[in-house]
Parts: C-alpha cells; structure tokens; sequence
C-alpha cells in the first residue's frame, strides 16, 4: 500500500505535560483505517507499546490521542509511532516514515527537568565583531606600534576605517580599525529599527589580539574597546529598549601573554607560568614537562588549543581555574551575570574541546558545571555553545540551551544554496536530501532546545554568504528568508543587511560600511520585515514544522502553532517553478495564502494549492 500520511508535532498543542505523563496527538487522514496505533516509549529502559484512541475528524484529518509515562530513570523521554495495517507497518519518527522502527537517536525527545529559556525562541540576534562595526570613541583606538602581540614581534597596526583586511600570514591578527562599545552604543537606535532584539558580542575582554579570543584579563574591558562602567550603561541602554545582550566567554585557553603564563616576562616578580616550574600557576596550565633551558629559555612543552603555542589550555583539575571560572564565590560566571552589567547569557567558545588532558576528557561533566553557574546566577541566562560540527550529545538540556547551529542549519544551507560543505569541497544536494538533513540535524534534540538553536548563515569564523554564492544576491536573499522561517533563532552578522562580502577568516571581518545605508535600501528593508515578521509571529517562533514538499529545486514547509499558520516556498532553480501542495494535510483550515514579501494572494481549493514561484526566490505566506 501507499504510504499513509502521519503527522505529529512538538508543540504545545501536540505534547502536554500532565505531572508525570505526556499526552500526545497524532494526526492521520480521515479516512485512513488502520488495525492498531500506537506510541512506544521506554519507560524503564524496555519497550511499552500504548494503543491511541481515535478523536475528533474532520474533512481531511482523524486525531489520535494516547498518554505515555515520562521517564523516571533519565530527564528525556522519547518515543515514536507505529501504524499498523492488515498487512504491513509505518514508523513515524522525528525524521519521518519509515518500514521498521527508528533507532533511539531518531525518535522524538521531551526532556521534563532541563529546558531553555523562554525569551530565547522570540529573538533575532546579531552577531558583532567589536574592533569592525563602528568607531565612538577615537581617543581610546590603538595605535600603530603601541604593543606587540607576541614579545617583540606584531606591533600594532592601526588602519583607516574600511581598508582591505590582511591576512593572518601578515598582520591580520595586530591590525585594529578603531570599532568600540561607544561606537555600539551610538547604533543602538539603527539596530533596534532594524529589528534586532538581541546583541552577541564577540569576545570584549583585555587581549593584545582584535579578535579577542586570546583573553588576559576576564574581569576587565579591553580599554581600546571602552571601560567596565561603559559596558554597564551599554548594557543598562540595551536592556532599556526592552532588547538583550550575550557575551563571547573563551575559557578553554588563554593568552600566552596572560599574566599567569606570563610568555614575554611581563611580570616583575618572575612568577609566570612559562619560565618558572616552581610557579603557582604553573599548575593552571597542562605543561608536558620542566623547562629545558632555564627561566631565560622558558618551557615550550604544552598544550596549545588545537596546537596553536599562542593559546595555552587551561587546566580545570586545578580547583583555583575552577574557582576562577565557575565554582568560586566571585567567578567570571557569576560576575557578569550579575549587576551591574546583567548579561543574559554567554557563548562558550569551543566548549567542547574543554576537559582534562590533551583532550576533551570529562567535557560533559565541565559544560553542565559552567550552565549550573550561569544559572544559579541567573536562571534565564542563555548558556550557548560553540559546535562547528554535530552538537547533539551537548543538546539534550542539561548541558547547552542551545548552539551555534552549524551542523544543523549552516552546513545544509550552504550545501543546497552555494554547493559547498564545510571544507569548501563541491557538493549537489537536491531538496529532498536538504530536508532529511535538516529532519536528522533537529530529530536528535529536544523541541525545545531545537527553538533556541542558533541559526546563522556565516559568522566571523565563516567565509560571508554572500562571498560563497559568488556574490548572487537573490541566493542570499532565498538564505535570509529562510532563515526567519526555519525552527531556531535567526542571527545576523553584522553587515549582511548591506550585503557585506568577506572571504575565508580574517577577511570576513572587514568593516561595517555604513556608507551603504544610503545604497542598500533594498536589503535592509528586507531584513526589517522579516525580523518585525518573526518578532509578532508565535508561529514562527514556537509552530511546529511541517514539510508539504521537497523535491529537485523546490522545497515547501509550513510553521504552525494553534490557528496560526505560515508556510515558506523556497525555488533555487534559475526558472520559475509551478507546485501543487496539500494544504489539506495542515490542522488549520486554509482559504488563501498572502506572499509577506510579495503580497501576492492565491487561494486554495480542496485542500490544494498551486503556487508559482519565481527564479531563485523564497516567499513566506500567511495562512487564513
């Protein structure tokens, strides 16, 4: 037989906690007749098969209810549908049907004790590389040979606003263009018409580097970037306009030039970690050994994160490193979660490399340390991860809130739209392999850490989207629409609302060009309505996702929460593409589609809707 249609979403509406139970819905055809439903979890680690019973029918839809228990042994329980036949069986999981049951890592995943924070899901963020986005205050710039990064080597180069970005074989790491807090401060009022309601800083600590993720002070403002008190009111002005603000946190490494290594005798009292054995924080690093050479020649002999000598790692069986960070009474956690600055969450760069040893060792046992800080100092914090690969095992909720999604949104979209995986290797997906991607990437989590995934088209670690699709506008425009459409919280990089290029690291980090405002009208407008879009729509922010269709160019998926619907048609294809989708399948009852963009109206007729789409383009509808 033909493959019934199944459907079951994760939103409120489809799963209600009930004390220690959840009671789900599924949906079928109406006049599907199958022998027996059921839902099968495991309650105690074995397999319980509990028959649903038939509810209410429409014209086009029979649901069916069933209670199962939640876990008492684990935080998460999953479970999945089986739908029999006189002859055959369906299995409905997270990433769709199948002839046999899904494996565990498919099924779908409620977790009952540890869930992100509500506020996260109606976000739009924005993604700020500090040094780069706009210059407040000139008197605090760095200036050409003021330092050097690395002892006598790297001085400091100061560079126009808007000049071309070097590389990191030249000066790409030492050069500064001047951008400062005062100069985000100054662009809140921008920011806020845009629509941003969230700020993500790159790192702002004390580092030699503009990149910041070489730290020697966790407790100070870079004073080229402003002071403590600046931050305070930046954040106060932030919050004011009802907006929120997340701070970039590397505790994984440090500067070689921190004071507790100490790599260019800094120091007066010789107490560094690299030229004294006998240090007291010696032990905060992970040394293979005593100095060859004596305090003059110093000991090369440690762990660098990912082999880079500049970057020490630091060592967390230290107990004082574990104060420092996260378990002392005044840790770094707690401090800036705490007033009178009141972030409201922190991005944890590379957090899965952190651990014991060479390695990760532990990481598990680390992570969920640094979210109970953050969330014993403030509940509602954001605890965020940084994955640039597959981050499932980090999002089951009592680790990470959420990730910076790559794996699971802009690996993918990279893939389909500029034909491209991670390591810029060609690669053809066609729309129906995009979206079991996309099904698998979300299947492994639970839905409501899949609304506080990260979701990004590129970053400051990433060649600019716009550079991938060789500088095609309408692919960039098709990205951005889905990326207020997919399930996640859409993030922008700084610059894409005034299609900004950059290629491979650093040259991703140019700067802002603020002259474009006046040019690019055409792009900002576009993110304005889809970020005032995305902020008035629940659908959007917490419907669940449901695929109409997928296939060659073309891809259409419905967002749904209650009697809110939207749907999303993307046409990659360089030729306007006719497709016919059932809109009988939705729990909404549908008359008509009005294009966001487009403002186009089509109506619906029984239960089907034919659309045209245009060339490389990407439309969200309201549904009614």
């Amino acid at each position: 037989m033909a493959t019934p249609f199944l459907y079951h979403g994760q939103d409120v509406h489809w799963v209600v906690t009930r004390d220690e139970t959840l009671e789900l819905t599924l949906v079928s055809q109406s006049n599907a007749t199958p022998r027996q439903i059921y839902v099968r979890c495991e309650p105690d680690n074995e397999q319980r098969l509990i028959p649903m019973e038939a509810g209410k029918q429409t014209a086009y839809l029979r649901y069916w209810h069933a209670t199962i228990p939640l876990n008492r042994d684990k935080a998460t329980t999953v479970y999945c549908f089986k739908w029999v036949t006189e002859t055959e069986q369906f299995w409905l999981s997270g990433v769709g049907i199948s002839h046999r049951m899904p494996g565990l890592e498919q099924q779908f995943r409620y977790n009952a004790q540890a869930q992100p924070p509500q506020w996260v899901q109606s976000q739009v963020f924005y993604q700020i590389f500090p040094d780069r986005f706009a210059n407040g205050n000139p008197s605090i710039s760095v200036k050409s040979d003021e330092y050097c990064l690395n002892g006598r080597e790297m001085p400091t180069v100061a560079k126009t606003w808007g000049a071309p970005v070097s590389t990191h074989n030249g000066t790409g790491a030492s050069e500064f263009y001047g951008g400062d807090l005062q100069g985000i401060t100054n662009k809140l009022d921008y920011l806020q018409a845009l629509g941003v309601t969230t700020l993500y800083l790159n790192p702002i600590f004390t580092s030699p580097s503009n990149h910041k993720y070489d730290t020697t002070d966790y407790f100070t403002v870079d004073p080229h970037l402003g002071t403590n008190a600046e931050f305070a009111q930046l954040s106060r002005d932030v919050h004011q306009r009802g907006m929120k603000i997340v701070l970039d946190a590397v505790f994984n490494h440090t500067s070689h030039n921190h004071p507790w290594f100490d790599r260019f005798s800094q120091r007066e009292d010789g107490l560094g970690a690299w030229h004294n054995s006998d240090s007291p924080y010696r032990d905060y690093y992970q040394f293979l050994g005593q100095p060859t050479g004596g305090r003059e020649q110093g000991n090369d002999n440690y762990i660098g994160w990912n082999g880079i000598d500049t970057l020490p790692k630091l060592n967390f069986l230290n107990s004082e490193v574990r104060d420092y960070f996260y378990a002392g009474d005044q840790n770094v956690i707690a401090h800036w979660l705490g007033k009178p600055y009141d972030i409201d969450g922190w991005r944890f760069d590379v957090i899965h490399m952190l651990g014991e040893g060479e390695g990760a060792a532990n990481n598990a046992h680390y992570v969920k340390a640094f979210r109970a800080a953050a969330k014993a100092a403030n509940p509602e914090s954001y605890v965020l991860g940084e994955h640039f690969f597959e981050a499932t095992q980090w999002l089951q909720g009592d680790q990470e809130d959420g990730a910076m999604n790559y794996y699971g949104f802009a690996h993918p979209l990279r893939a389909f739209l500029a034909g491209l995986d991670i390591a810029f290797d060609p690669i053809a997906l066609d729309a129906s392999e995009f979206a079991a991607w996309l099904n698998e990437a979300t299947a492994k989590v639970p839905w409501r850490n899949q609304l506080a995934q990260l979701n990004q088209l590129d970053s400051h670690d990433t060649m600019r989207f716009l550079t991938m699709v060789n500088g095609d506008e309408a692919r960039l425009k098709m990205a951005l629409t889905f990326l207020f459409a997919w399930v996640g919280v859409p993030c922008l990089y700084y610059g894409t609302e005034v299609a900004l290029e950059g290629g491979h690291d650093p040259d991703n980090r140019r700067c802002f060009p603020w002259e474009r405002l006046a040019t690019r009208k055409d792009m900002i407008e576009l993110v304005q309505t889809l970020a005032h879009l995305r902020t008035h729509s629940v659908a959007l922010q917490q419907g669940s996702v449901q695929w109409l269709h997928h296939q060659g160019d073309v891809l259409a998926f419905a967002r749904t929460y209650g009697e809110q619907s939207y749907l999303c048609v993307l046409n990659r294809s360089f030729e306007a593409q006719t497709v016919t989708l059932p809109l009988w399948q939705l729990t909404v009852p549908v008359q008509s589609a009005k294009g966001i963009l487009s403002h186009e109206q089509w109506c619906c007729r029984d239960g089907e809707m034919t659309l045209s789409i245009p060339a490389q383009h990407c439309e969200i509808f309201l549904l009614s």
